[in-house]
């Protein structure tokens, strides 16, 4: 099972999977994702960090900063911004990245936010298919990757109001 606990950006558990995470884009890329990143920014009200723990041990994250047009087109007051999802390698295959989507669409619904985008790559098939499995759709692009013929788009409307059930393996 599962147990999502909002943690810092910046904590240390954060970080460990943050870091396993670069390496991944180092693999699957040749770099690390450059995105400017401020650990504030994942901070409430305007930003939601998760980390998910297995038998107390951290294997899984994702987080939300909430956008606002201007900053980046086509970009709109009232978005959060997917960032950081991952899963530890050992741990896949076991809904452990749908619970953590889940959480993040809840939050930034308790949030008051509309909309939830996000930015992934061709290298990383399985984001893409965990994200149109779950009701995301292409987008324009945006941000530090908008030129790269490699980034894909999502966004996903969020139903105020009504949030998504937790995913099975959750609490």
């Amino acid at each position: 099972m599962l147990e999502l606990r909002p943690t810092p950006f910046d904590h240390p558990d954060s970080q460990r999977l943050i870091a396993e995470l670069q390496e991944v884009y180092r693999e699957r890329y040749g770099g690390e994702d450059e995105t400017a990143v401020d650990p504030r920014e994942f901070a409430p009200p305007g930003g939601f960090f998760v980390v998910g723990y297995a038998e107390g041990v951290p294997v899984a994250c994702g987080g939300w900063r909430e956008r606002r047009a201007g900053e980046a087109a086509p970009l709109r007051d009232g978005d959060a911004e997917v960032k950081r999802m991952y899963v530890n390698a050992a741990h896949r295959g076991r809904g452990y990245a749908r619970a953590v989507l889940a959480q993040l669409e809840r939050s930034a619904v308790a949030a008051g936010l509309r909309r939830i985008v996000l930015e992934t790559g061709t290298m990383q098939p399985e984001a893409i298919a965990l994200y149109t499995s779950a009701g995301y759709v292409p987008m324009p692009a945006f941000g530090a990757y908008a030129e790269s013929p490699t980034s894909r788009y999502f966004a996903k409307a969020l139903r105020t109001g009504r949030l998504p059930a937790p995913a099975s393996g959750s609490r």
